[in-house]
């Protein structure tokens, strides 16, 4: 689209969708090609092979022909010999090539699609964590693995099989009129009926495909959120109503499939009886011609076999074109989805003068600061406070109040739209995010364990975290005893979410993590509000052990936790109410004082 002074004229520089479209295809195969380059020289093979076997594939039904008007009808034995020698050599050289073409291009393809699948994984793992609010994991993991797949097809069933049998046509042709032209247009009659069928199937099978994406996406993300779900779905007793709604899914799935299974049987009868109808018309042209006193039989018989075979290597590459045509198709709808996800700029902006500090003292400050998740309802509004370095902050509220939010903003996993946040009296947005996330541990209330070893969990596969330097912390903390009762020990796999854990051993876990890393801010976010009794006074020793000389922001609704806090700062709809110790927000019978009689009073009569 051209713009100019607001206005847009789509309609004069592309005048019709037909051309948009072909301008797009072109560019975006453009883009997959760009991808070739470290691959050339074997891609360059398969192109090569491509062409010869095109080439000397229409030696055999010419050198057949031969065989039958010239051995056969004179009984030509040893001639006969020879000549079927030479037709299995190059039986043989087109077996050869045919492999070395085929296993090029699938490896040139295979290639490709991994450096994109590469690629997109690190660009998806870079975005914003509020790009993942609005897309579905389901859609994302449909594009990283079914859409690259379709890619390949490009080059193993598109664009060299288009070229190959592009060029057989051509060969065939340009074979048969000089061998005679006569017959040559006999063979054609039927070949218009074929490029009108042909074009119907290929656009009927490039809606069908087209829906069979869609519904394979859809597919993907329903899976993936109930499975993810499963949790919810059993509490409500969801299992009934949840699977019909899969069975709904699914069978619009199948009814994609059926629909371009439907174009083939329909497409492809047609190709065969055309092929039949030029073979029938050939022979009733012959016997025609043999009538003739004057015919040479022969020459007849030579021609009538070679052509026969002809046209089977004539049928079969216009018929297999439309269904190339659309694997190629289909190959860059797939291509597009991936790269309109690969131009997505949605990253935390890096300034030119980003610093990148060895590590931090620990001074924050937050200076009016307006963060909104959708502009403009604002979530934290005129946010202003002072933390030394050292000091453990806890944040209280409600449900809403903007409490996470808040750390959100300081691990940049969020950028707010108004006022400074400064680290050492740098500003958060003038330091590498990098080197943020270096200094920053968050310890979440939900912990992710990967379906891996406890000790990979708590490194993170860091080789510069060593065993030794886990049991140490792990001692240190409390964990140790309960992992050396688990079997394997520090090699046991949690499997999946951590499920083989309790809801203390994973957190216990996720305190190590943030330990091991060393980091010189930590925030707690409600990570201790779902743990069991028993395992609460290992929890509070490792937040002492971890808060020990850092400074520490915690929400949490543990009383022991907030009672020790240097500093409390209460919030309510997105603004700071009050700031204090406990003993002086108690004594202002305020905000805080009333969250601590509703909330905390009663746990301290149990």
């Amino acid at each position: 689209m051209v713009k100019s002074k607001g206005k847009s004229y789509l309609c004069h520089v592309m005048p019709s969708t037909e051309k948009i479209s072909e301008k797009k295809n072109m560019l975006l195969f453009k883009r997959v090609l760009s991808y070739v380059s470290p691959y050339n020289k074997k891609f360059y093979i398969a192109l090569f092979l491509t062409l010869f076997l095109a080439g000397i594939a229409i030696l055999r039904p010419a050198i057949i022909g031969k065989l039958v008007g010239d051995f056969v009808v004179h009984k030509n034995k040893e001639g006969l010999y020879y000549g079927t020698l030479i037709v299995i050599g190059i039986l043989i050289i087109e077996a050869i090539g045919g492999y070395f073409r085929t296993y090029l291009s699938q490896e040139v393809g295979q290639n490709v699609i991994r450096d994109i699948r590469n690629q997109l994984f690190r660009h998806i793992t870079r975005l914003r964590l509020q790009f993942f609010d609005t897309h579905p994991i389901g859609m994302l993991v449909t594009r990283v693995i079914s859409d690259i797949e379709t890619i390949a097809d490009i080059f193993s069933q598109g664009f060299l099989t288009i070229i190959g049998d592009i060029l057989t046509i051509i060969f065939v042709l340009g074979t048969m009129l000089y061998i005679n032209w006569e017959l040559t247009l006999i063979v054609i009659i039927p070949i218009p009926i074929l490029l009108w069928a042909t074009k119907i199937f290929k656009e009927s099978i490039k809606k069908a495909f087209q829906d069979v994406r869609t519904q394979v996406s859809k597919l993907n993300t329903f899976v993936q959120e109930h499975i993810s779900g499963i949790v919810v779905v059993k509490i409500f007793n969801r299992e009934k109503v949840e699977a019909q709604k899969f069975r709904a899914i699914n069978k619009k799935h199948r009814k994609a499939h059926i629909d371009s299974v439907w174009a083939y049987s329909i497409f492809f009868p047609v190709v065969e009886n055309l092929s039949a109808l030029s073979i029938a018309l050939l022979v009733f042209y012959s016997l025609f011609q043999i009538n003739n006193p004057e015919a040479d039989i022969q020459l007849i018989i030579t021609d009538l076999t070679a052509f026969i075979l002809f046209v089977h290597m004539l049928y079969r590459p216009i018929r297999m074109l439309a269904d190339k045509f659309n694997t190629l198709q289909m190959g860059l709808v797939g291509a597009e989805r991936v790269f309109t996800l690969l131009d997505r700029e949605d990253f935390i902006e890096e300034t030119n003068e980003a610093s990148s500090p060895e590590s931090f003292k620990g001074a924050v400050r937050f200076e009016d600061v307006w963060f909104a998740y959708n502009e403009p309802e604002y979530v934290l509004k005129g946010i202003t406070f002072d933390v030394t370095p050292g000091e453990t902050v806890a944040i209280v509220g409600e449900t809403g109040s903007g409490k996470s939010s808040l750390i959100n903003l300081l691990g940049r996993f969020y950028d707010y739209q108004k006022g400074h946040i400064y680290i050492d009296g740098k500003d958060l947005k003038k330091i590498s995010t990098s080197t943020i996330r270096q200094q920053i541990a968050v310890v979440l209330q939900d912990v992710f364990l990967y379906s891996d070893t406890i000790l990979h969990n708590i490194t993170l596969g860091n080789e510069n975290i060593t065993k030794e330097d886990v049991i140490k912390a792990s001692k240190l903390v409390g964990a140790h005893e309960f992992i050396t009762q688990l079997p394997g020990g520090y090699e046991f796999n949690v499997k999946e979410g951590g499920s083989t854990l309790s809801v203390g051993q994973r957190q216990l876990i996720s305190f190590l993590r943030a330990y091991v890393y060393n980091p010189n801010i930590l925030i707690l976010d409600e990570a201790t509000s779902s743990i069991d009794s028993e395992s609460e006074f290992l929890i509070q020793n490792a937040i002492e052990k971890l808060t020990e000389g850092r400074t520490s922001f915690v929400i949490a609704h543990r009383l022991s936790t907030i009672k020790k806090a240097t500093k409390i700062i209460v919030m309510d709809k997105g603004e700071i109410k009050e700031i204090g110790s406990h003993d002086e927000l108690i004594a202002q019978k305020g905000f805080y004082k009333t969250l601590y009689d509703a909330q905390f009073k009663k746990r301290i009569e149990e």
